[in-house]
Order: C-alpha cells, then structure tokens, then sequence
C-alpha cells in the first residue's frame, strides 16, 4: 500500500456517499495519475438506465474524457468495493496500472474474491492490485446501505398489510387465490 492510497480511498468513499444519497448501491471510484485526479464517479445504473454506469467505468469515461484517450497507462483506480468481471475487464483495456479497492465483494468480486482476472494469462496487459485500503469503512458502508434497503421492505410490507390484511395470504397463496 502507497502512502496516497488511504487518502484517494476516502475521496473514493465520499464519492460512494453521493451515490447512496441518489439511492444507487454506494461504490465510488476515482482515476488517478501522477497525483492528479483524472475522472471520478459512483455508481449510477439506477438514474441513467444503464447497466455499464458502475462508480468504476463512469470514472473511466471521466478519466479518458479528460485525457482525449481511452487508454490511461499509469493511471491508478481507486474503488470502494472489489470490482466486477465488467469493471476489471474495462479497466484492463484502459490500461490502468494498478487497482485499489477498499472492501473485498464476496458474491461478484473479480480479483480475489471470486475470480482472479487480474492474473489471467490470456491478457496483454498486466494490471497490479491492491486490497483492503479502509476496508473496514468501505464494508460499512456497504453493510448500513443494504440494512437499510431490508428495513425499508420490511416496512413497506407491513404498511401494505395494514392497509389489506388479505396481502398477507396473497404471498403465501397459490395459483388458485
């Protein structure tokens, strides 16, 4: 871990913030090269209707806008969460030289969690990758979002029962009802 890569990673959590506060999973990214920051973004598939708009790959678009080029050699990314096999393979052929997620992704993580694409051989670049800077804040985040999503349905189900006491049997129910 460099000396920069806790205070990117908290830019990057600011980032993942805006993102929870427009009710988007709360990732946030930032692409960094020679100390300045290229392209930043958080996750907005949600608002924008776009299955790619990932913190990650909305920081890419950012960063090659920028720089007039898709490919950013040298540049490192930063990400609150382990990125996806989209995201990784995004980030590989942009030529980013080095990953820096916060919080490791047990269900969808391409670089250690699930998959290693990182080290695949069939790549004609390399990409170096670095885990659990602020881990512990990026999977708070993560962890008090989701809370929150599960209290909201619980709610909302109960409010719908109160207002119909035949939903209750409606979930239970079968074809017939």
């Amino acid at each position: 871990m460099l000396a920069e890569d806790e205070v990117y990673m908290r830019l990057a959590l600011d980032l993942a913030a805006q993102a929870a506060a427009e009710g988007e999973v709360p990732v946030g990214a930032l692409v960094v090269r020679d100390g300045q920051i290229l392209g930043q973004g958080w996750n907005r598939p949600i608002s924008t209707c776009d299955a790619t708009a990932h913190a990650e790959i909305v920081a890419l678009r950012d960063a090659s806008r920028v720089c007039g080029n898709y490919r950013l050699p040298g540049a490192t990314l930063y990400v609150t969460i382990e990125p996806c096999t989209m995201c990784v393979g995004a980030m590989i052929h942009a030529r980013i030289e080095r990953i820096v997620f916060g919080a490791p992704e047990p269900k969808a993580g391409a670089l250690v969690s699930r998959l290693n694409l990182a080290a695949a051989d069939h790549w004609n670049h390399r990409v170096q990758t670095t885990g659990g800077v602020c881990m512990e804040e990026a999977a708070e985040v993560m962890q008090r979002f989701f809370q929150l999503r599960r209290e909201q349905a619980r709610a909302e189900r109960s409010d719908r029962e109160r207002s119909d006491p035949e939903s209750r049997n409606s979930d239970k129910a079968g074809p017939d009802k």
